[in-house]
């Protein structure tokens, strides 16, 4: 196999283990995603219950109230013992639950506005003081000024600004007998009443079926000071919304279910009309009797009565539509003695909106992580947390994560409550996941690195040992064909006697190195099977030297090198734990391998040094004169079958194993081996400690 090839095989076997292992953790972390996310949304949807709670709750005060609550005097009481009393809307200043009140009015028939802070007699007769009642005066001009100036009524003279009824007195006067009319009313009624009147109303009341009308497709983009952009410039991403489509869609149809309000009928008591001589500033409540309607302790001592009537009203529900001028209105419509009446309170946005949604937003863990957006008919009125920008009108949220979007109930389904992710934080789950990503990524990047390298040692293995193969079989042939020659010259008598002898030494020393190299063969095969040690004794180096020098001068000399020889008198005596047989095949082979690398240099000598070096250790040196090694081969001639040659190219002997065989013989005997660069040639230097 060459090494291409294995590269192509591990890159696919990567690819084939990598790409599943990354879609797992990507699944992995996306479904955690998507259950944090999920959670956020379920946190989005308690919250918006429990603002639609809220909202609920006041308008079903508002609901419950009756036709006469908007008078400014109405009758309560019943079973005989009733009682005329204010309206709960007259108080002044207004206290009501509803945030953000600017006032409640009426507009009849006629379109003519009416507010129950007002009453439509003598003020002085219910103890309403001068001043209070420029108040409420002026709170009354600001009713109709805010609704003329969106054309819901027509715009009063400065004559008939308030009403004329509140400047002059008017006289009490008891009546004879209870008036008691019960009287049907109902849409139908009110279509097929007289034209006349019909005319009257719509030309009074038009401007608020054109708001309860207004379709929001086909609606203007409200230009308003309450107003901070369009809910699509929020530009939210939905790439969760989309994965759960199915469940959202679910979960917006459930939203859109609506309880359609019909008319519902109301009773209501008024009194028909009120004079006021009798009245002093301490108003008693007016009581029914057998004989009058209702009575009332004055002053004087006297009584008074005033005619009531009761009705039977049909109510519609109540309308919430935003102003041009950017007031809330909420209205309902009230057919009463086939006639229409338009009952409302004017609401500011902000101050309505943020007591009612805003606490429950920062009180929730949603603050933290989520905006909050709501917007009416798809223009944001308000936004909270933390990409509302309070100085600038601007929309900052650009970017976030759609979470959660519904409508508010009846009357406020134009109201849209629009959850957003700034941020989802995933917790303590999603470092478990990176840590498994990382750890794997580790492991498959490290395991095919290691598995490159073993395969490439391999391959490169194979390739020396199929190297070893030629080198020994080029090694054995060429000796033993020499030694063949002469043998068979020698047989059969065709050397003469003088060369007889230079015969038989060739054949000798081609035996010789063919002796060292079967050896060479056959330790290295002992060593790599682990079965044969150092054979270890304590010998003097002077002895060592001497059973080296007659091997080593028999090498050198045939093959026409001389040695050079410097061993110092000091380390004659020390001994060494070697084994003698190691040594010298050690020795031999740096010789040889001195001799192959040098047989072309001018200079044909090896150097054989022995030196005592400081912390006891004796070093070996051989040295020749050859043209070195290169700096990247250094740590590779050691390895097994390596040659710095290719192997049809060489132009030196050997089979790869001698230097191989050196490293492994010095470490089997404690010692160290190294090799550096003389200028010219190379030193091998061999290292072991002194006994």
């Amino acid at each position: 196999m060459s090494i291409p090839r294995l590269k192509l095989l591990l890159l696919i076997l990567f690819i084939a283990l990598a790409l599943p292992s990354a879609i797992l953790v990507y699944q992995a972390y996306a479904q955690l995603k998507w259950e944090v996310f999920y959670q956020h949304q379920q946190l989005a949807r308690e919250l918006t219950l429990r603002i639609q709670a809220q909202f609920a709750e006041l308008m079903q005060r508002e609901e419950n109230r009756s036709f006469a609550d908007y008078e400014f005097l109405n009758v309560a009481g019943g079973d005989g013992s009733t009682f005329l009393q204010r309206s709960p809307l007259s108080e002044f200043p207004l206290k009501s639950d509803i945030p953000g009140l600017i006032g409640y009015f009426q507009v009849d028939a006629q379109g003519q506005l009416e507010t129950p802070i007002l009453p439509k007699t003598n003020a002085s007769s219910y103890g309403i003081s001068s001043s209070e009642l420029r108040q409420r005066e002026d709170k009354a001009i600001s009713l109709r000024d805010i609704l003329s100036q969106n054309r819901l009524v027509k715009k009063a003279d400065a004559s008939e600004e308030l009403p004329a009824a509140l400047l002059q007195p008017q006289k009490i006067g008891m009546l004879e007998q209870e008036e008691r009319v019960i009287v049907a009313e109902s849409p139908a009624s009110f279509m097929s009443a007289p034209a006349e009147s019909m005319e009257l109303s719509v030309q009074g009341q038009m401007a608020f079926d054109q708001l309860k009308n207004r379709k929001r497709k086909d609606s203007l983009k409200l230009e308003s000071s309450s107003l901070v952009g369009r809910v699509e410039d929020l530009d939210l991403a939905e790439n969760y919304q989309i994965a759960a489509r199915p469940l959202r869609k679910k979960s917006l149809d459930n939203e859109r279910v609506r309880t359609e309000k019909t008319l519902r009928r109301q009773i209501a008591i008024l009194p028909e009309s009120l004079p006021a001589s009798g009245f002093g500033n301490e108003l008693d409540a007016l009581t029914l009797s057998d004989d009058v309607i209702a009575e009332s302790r004055l002053p004087g001592g006297g009584q008074t009565g005033v005619r009531i009537r009761t009705f039977e009203s049909e109510v519609g529900p109540f309308e919430l539509s935003l102003l041009d001028s950017g007031h809330f209105v909420l209205f309902r419509s009230v057919w009463r003695n086939q006639e229409r009446y338009v009952q409302g309170l004017l609401l500011d946005p902000e101050r309505f909106i943020d007591p009612l949604v805003e606490p429950a937003f920062h009180q929730s863990a949603l603050s933290s992580t989520s905006d909050l957006v709501v917007a009416y008919q798809g223009s944001i009125l308000t936004l909270y947390g933390s990409s509302a920008n309070t100085d600038s009108t601007e929309v900052s949220n650009r970017g976030n994560e759609l979470l959660y979007q519904t409508r508010l109930l009846d009357p406020f389904s134009d109201i849209e409550l629009i959850f957003s992710l700034a941020r989802l934080q995933v917790g303590a789950g999603a470092q478990v996941i990176v840590w498994i990503a990382l750890i794997l990524a580790l492991v498959l990047v490290g395991g095919f690195i290691s598995l490159y390298r073993l395969g490439a040692r391999q391959i490169a293995l194979g390739r020396q040992q199929q190297d070893f193969v030629s080198a020994v079989s080029h090694e054995l042939k060429t000796p033993l064909t020499s030694i063949r020659m002469y043998a068979e010259m020698l047989r059969e008598g065709w050397a003469d006697e003088a060369r007889k002898q230079t015969y038989y030494d060739f054949i000798f020393n081609e035996s010789e190195r063919l002796s060292r190299l079967i050896n060479n063969v056959l330790q290295l095969a002992r060593l790599s099977r682990n079965e044969q040690g150092p054979t270890r004794e304590f010998i003097s180096l002077d002895a060592l030297v001497k059973e080296l020098l007659p091997k080593l001068q028999s090498q050198l000399d045939q093959a026409g090198f001389t040695l050079e020889l410097d061993i110092g008198e000091s380390v004659n005596t020390l001994k060494l734990n070697l084994d003698p047989d190691w040594m010298t095949q050690i020795i031999i082979n740096l010789v040889d391998n001195a001799i192959k690398f040098s047989n072309d240099a001018k200079i044909k000598t090896v150097q054989f040094r022995v030196q005592l070096l400081q912390q006891r250790w004796v070093r070996f040196s051989i040295r020749d004169f050859g043209p070195g090694i290169a700096k990247d081969q250094m740590k590779k001639i050691f390895r097994l079958f390596y040659r710095s040659e290719n192997e049809l190219t060489r132009e030196t002997v050997g089979t790869g194993i001698g230097l191989a065989l050196v490293h492994q013989l010095t470490v089997g005997m404690d010692g160290e081996v190294d090799v550096v660069n003389c200028e010219p040639g190379a030193e091998f230097r061999i290292k072991f400690r002194v006994v």
